[in-house]
């Protein structure tokens, strides 16, 4: 490593905040602190935003996107805010910047270089083996950012343009920044769990609460306890705002640092120690055990099955993405209330799941079935669950078709259907609506 280097750019940089903020000053306004904004999308986390805090209100009235530029970034609009994540507001010390989130450098997820079959999902470490890194890593945004114009304050005075660009300081990434990260150790087993846990804003030990316990798949496999959160939807959708504001709940996110579930239909004792954690948090919060839930995406849909048939009175309901059991072991699922979702073009969780949904129908499980297109917008998609859950079944089983899942730009193989299953599948929350409507 250059230390000088890195020495000179430190001085530079710390020039040129000193310089924006002395030309701020002079004009009677105050020096921009820039954050970076963050959001985790289907496909994983992009720079979004761009909060300005110019410490003083700054009229928004006639503030326009032409008036800063951020360099190889295009600037969807500009507003003030009374927050680093708040809606538009007439005045508001921070100047909101949106990005495009279609720029080449929005995605923050840098994904590791593909093995020999790069069309193939990702493992985990062997079970029992040793942890490892995820599949991929997450980069710090950066950006250099300029007002370029001049910008009113509320008190009337006017922030000059700045004479040397921005850099960012802090990072925001709402819903994953609500989540708590803690350990627990298993004393009937010694393994040591590591998990997410969001609490419900304005929890009260006097109400009882759902709890939604979310399984990521074995690409996320590693010891970094948030790696689970940035990923994709399949925790922080029960935790947004939106879906809070309907029925609020606990999300419990674990981060596996080996393979649980594999190909063969085994588990390792650390699908145990996550139940015997869910009996922890039940006796420390007011959770509700009539209103438990499990979901989670490959490996994580196994781990969900699994559970499912080792402890039957467990959940209250399950969503199944893109994954597939032994269906000879699944006979005890005919009694839950699932909804499966695979894609198509997978080879081993379509295979499979017509295989379970047989295995549970012969075993008196009445099943809604239905093929999806997976380009659907979002009024579409309501249209569709409703059709469906309408039939009044308590096991749906959704198809998505062949040539409707995969991104242009992709290759439209297993491995890639496999994967954007869940890009979808948390995309829906009228699925979510359906799951935990459901209690003991």
């Amino acid at each position: 490593m250059n230390h000088s280097f890195h020495r000179r750019a430190l001085i530079q940089g710390g020039l040129a905040l000193l310089l924006s903020h002395r030309a701020a000053r002079a004009a009677g306004g105050a020096y921009p602190r820039a954050t970076a904004v963050t959001r985790v999308f289907g496909e994983g986390p992009k720079f979004v935003a761009i909060a300005l805090d110019y410490g003083v209100p700054v009229l928004g009235g006639k503030l326009g996107a032409e008036a800063f530029a951020v360099e190889g970034r295009k600037i969807a609009r500009a507003y003030t805010s009374d927050s680093p994540t708040g809606s538009p507001r007439p005045s508001g010390r921070f100047v909101i910047l949106e990005l495009s989130a279609q720029d080449k450098d929005a995605m923050l997820r840098v994904n590791a270089p593909a093995g020999p079959n790069p069309g193939a999902p990702a493992g985990g470490p062997p079970m029992n083996g040793p942890p490892r890194m995820p599949a991929f890593t997450v980069r710090r945004p950066q950006a250099s950012i300029r007002q370029v114009a001049p910008v009113r304050l509320a008190n009337g005075r006017v922030v000059a343009p700045s004479p040397a660009p921005v850099g960012i300081g802090a990072v925001i990434t709402p819903i994953v920044d609500d989540f708590r990260q803690m350990e627990w150790r298993d004393p009937a087993n010694s393994l040591l769990i590591r998990y997410n846990l969001f609490v419900p804003k304005g929890y009260s030990p006097k109400k009882r609460y759902p709890l939604v316990l979310f399984m990521h798949d074995a690409s996320v496999t590693t010891t970094l306890t948030q790696a689970t959160l940035v990923q994709g939807l399949g925790a922080l959708c029960w935790a947004s705002p939106q879906d809070q504001a309907k029925r609020p709940c606990f999300v419990l996110a674990p981060q596996f640092e080996r393979q649980v579930a594999n190909d063969d239909s085994e588990t390792t004792g650390e699908m145990d120690s996550t139940v015997a954690l869910i009996g922890m948090l039940g006796r420390k919060y007011a959770i509700d055990p009539r209103r438990i839930y499990t979901t989670g995406q490959s490996g994580g849909a196994m781990m969900s099955i699994a559970m499912n048939i080792k402890y039957p009175d467990l959940f209250a309901a399950s969503f199944i993405v893109a994954g597939q059991w032994a269906a000879e072991k699944c006979a005890l699922l005919a009694r839950q209330n699932m909804w499966i979702m695979v894609a198509q073009g997978d080879l081993k969780a379509f295979p499979g799941q017509n295989a379970i949904t047989a295995e549970i129908e012969r075993h008196g499980a009445k099943i809604s079935r239905a093929t999806w297109d997976g380009r659907w917008d979002a009024p579409q998609w309501r249209d569709h669950v409703a059709a469906i859950t309408a039939q009044g079944n308590r096991v749906i089983y959704t198809v998505l078709a062949q040539g409707t899942v995969v991104p242009e730009g992709q290759s439209d193989n297993g491995g890639s259907n496999h994967v954007n299953t869940w890009r979808i599948a948390y995309t829906i929350p009228e699925i979510r609506d359906w799951i935990m409507q459901w209690h003991k």
